[in-house]
């Protein structure tokens, strides 16, 4: 059974754009919120991020500074499956929203939401939103 996309929006209050990149983007922020303990490979810019004893591999697919960043991960699959954040300011009251976009198996989505709710929870308890 194929995995299903889903669309999760967080409101990221005051949060700046440049800490919520941080957060996103480079190992220091990814490793606040995301994961235990994140390092990459500069050579093949290969990300790995670590869970405890477990780990895993994943590569940019595209990103755009400031903007977005799309992740991929290196045992993934099924074709066209990865997980990205989009970062918005919204025009009414200047709060910044984080947008994620996952898949997940069908019977597993609503365990991967409910994760990335806590993951992004722990982010903004580290950005004091």
């Amino acid at each position: 059974m194929p995995k299903e996309k889903f669309h999760i929006e967080f409101l990221m209050g005051n949060a700046t754009q440049n800490s919520l990149w941080r957060m996103i983007s480079q190992i220091d922020g990814l490793s606040e919120w995301f994961a235990d303990e994140v390092s990459m490979n500069e050579k093949e810019t290969i990300y790995t991020f670590n869970w405890g004893k477990t780990s895993n591999q994943a590569v940019i697919l595209a990103q755009k500074p400031q903007s977005y960043i799309r992740y991929q991960w290196l045992d993934e699959e099924e074709e066209g499956c990865y997980f990205e954040f989009i970062l918005r300011k919204l025009d009414l009251s200047g709060d910044m929203t984080l947008e994620v976009t996952d898949f997940a198996d069908p019977d597993e989505k609503g365990d991967a939401i409910a994760l990335w709710e806590t993951q992004v929870e722990e982010m903004k308890r580290r950005l004091g939103i």
